[in-house]
């Protein structure tokens, strides 16, 4: 029998209480009488974590089912005892023949080749996290547009972070490169207080492994005392990296490496709290928890009709920090640049390992620039309306391109997979680097207006974000209507042309409200 009847306690009091005993009878008692209880996964784990501290052997100790959150000690939670227990995680080069060849395989698991045990990574308990960081990206020695709208919405959320907590935190840009040091001044310009830049020349183009460990090194505070005594916390407390390609490999790979979570291609952010009721999260059935300073990610789902918030909570023990996302391109507005703005500028110091590097470019062919549709005025996309008549309709989407000061041409998945034949001087506009949507650009425009487009999931994802948009279809049912701020219920090679002469004629302003009202039509 047991002194302690774990259905008195919830799981922090029971564990404290585990720590006055030392008897492996008892323990076990404790842990048979939680599963016929309450079985609680946090509270059975903190058992078998008391048997393991007091050598007990464990062999008959089943483990139950694993649920999210629940992993292995390092030795950054144990401290010193962990030098007692050697964790071997060797890591695999790609040249190095794979598994050990000396280990043998399970004879009962219907494998031919040998396995490793993987143990998991458990998350920094009871860290000190500070800071909104900003992964800036840059390409041909500028930033990304991208890393400036980011830098922007951090700026805005930090204040608000101010003002409604009264702690005042930074902003963090982190970037690297070659000869990088003027772009994280800039940085300083569009809204960060802090700039954190590692250059080497070896940087100039984004590779996976170096640019990893640079970020994971400066996200942990490593480094040299002068690089690093800026600052005072063990992680940072949010991180927004760019929804680009390079952005998407790099967060999902530094979250991974500072063992966090991660909502991709959000396109909304806000803090504020969070109330729960989870066991996972609560530790334990019919608790409420409130989360304070919750980063909330909103995203599209995969419907493309309804968006998701994403939260990365903690669990009971098990901290989930740096709060990450990637940002699609054009969701936010940067802020206007002010040269004259104080910030501190540090230079990042690392060790970079030749091993890193041991792929080389030695030549390469640069394919003529694309078509980047993210940073116009007003988009006018055409689609499949454009059937009866493909060179007319691209025409006449063009004509309309040319009456705004700032405007560019985007066409649907439809048409560059369409067997549609253009005439040679129009023929370029039906190109896949003009498609928007999920697989294409995404875009955010002040107008766009859809001639012919029937509102496809998979199109609606690229430009749900336009501020007014405005779709011209004989089909009164198509779907694009139910996310237009404006229906012309029309034939686009009839509506187009009279747009474009009102627009011409100055007989229509050109705010999007003006040119939405497009008259009876």
């Amino acid at each position: 029998m047991t002194t302690v009847d774990p259905d008195d306690h919830t799981v922090d009091e029971l564990t404290e209480e585990l720590e006055t005993i030392d008897d492996a009878n008892e323990l076990q008692a404790i842990l048979e009488a939680e599963r016929s209880g309450q079985d609680r996964t946090t509270a059975l784990e903190a058992v078998r974590t008391r048997l393991e501290e007091i050598g007990a052997d464990l062999e008959g100790v089943e483990d139950g089912t694993e649920t999210e959150g629940e992993y292995e000690e390092t030795a950054e939670d144990v401290g010193d005892e962990a030098g007692e227990e050697e964790i071997d995680e060797p890591e695999t080069d790609a040249d190095d023949g794979g598994a050990d060849e000396e280990a043998e395989p399970d004879e009962d698991d219907g494998l031919s080749h040998p396995t490793r045990d993987k143990r998991h990574v458990r998350a920094l308990a009871d860290g000190d996290y500070a800071d909104m960081w900003v992964f800036c990206e840059t390409q041909n020695g500028e930033l990304l547009e991208v890393s400036r709208e980011m830098l922007g919405k951090a700026r805005e959320l930090m204040d608000e972070f101010e003002a409604d907590y009264g702690d005042e935190e930074d902003v963090v840009a982190f970037l690297m490169g070659d000869d990088c040091e003027e772009l994280a001044e800039e940085c300083i310009a569009y809204g960060a207080d802090i700039a954190v830049y590692h250059d080497d020349d070896r940087l100039e183009r984004f590779l996976h492994k170096p640019y990893t460990e640079i970020a994971s090194h400066m996200a942990r505070g490593e480094g040299t005392i002068e690089s690093t005594d800026w600052r005072d916390y063990d992680k940072p407390r949010y991180v927004l990296f760019p929804a680009t390609n390079n952005g998407r490999d790099l967060s999902a790979k530094v979250q991974a490496e500072l063992d966090s979570g991660l909502a991709s291609d959000c396109s909304d952010l806000f803090i504020e709290e969070n109330e729960v009721s989870n066991p996972v999260k609560t530790g334990e059935p019919g608790v409420k928890k409130t989360f304070e300073k919750v980063l909330h990610m909103k995203r599209p789902d995969f419907s493309g009709f309804e968006y998701s918030t994403i939260l990365c909570l903690d669990n009971p023990g098990r901290e989930f920090h740096p709060q990450g996302c990637s940002v699609i391109p054009g969701s936010f507005e940067p802020m206007e640049p002010d040269h004259g703005r104080e910030g501190l500028v540090v230079e990042h110091d690392m060790d970079l390992e030749d091993d890193w590097f041991r792929v080389e470019i030695t030549e390469y062919d640069q394919l003529e620039a694309g078509i980047d549709l993210t940073d116009h005025d007003v988009i006018i996309c055409l689609g499949r309306g454009i059937a009866d008549d493909p060179t007319r309709g691209m025409e006449l989407g063009l004509d309309l391109v040319d009456a705004f000061e700032d405007a560019e041409l985007g066409i649907t998945r439809g048409i560059v997979t369409s067997s549609y034949q253009f005439e040679g001087h129009v023929e370029q506009y039906s190109k896949e680097e003009r498609q928007i949507g999920e697989t294409g650009q995404v875009v955010a425009p002040d107008l766009y207006i859809a001639a012919g487009v029937s509102g496809a999931v998979q199109h609606k994802v690229g430009m749900d974000e336009s501020d007014t948009i405005v779709a011209i279809n004989t089909d009164t049912d198509a779907r694009i209507r139910d996310f237009s701020d404006y229906f012309i219920e029309g034939d686009l090679f009839e509506v187009l042309p009279r747009l474009t002469e009102a627009i011409e004629s100055g007989g229509m302003t050109i705010e999007p409200e003006a040119v939405a009202d497009g008259g009876d039509e």
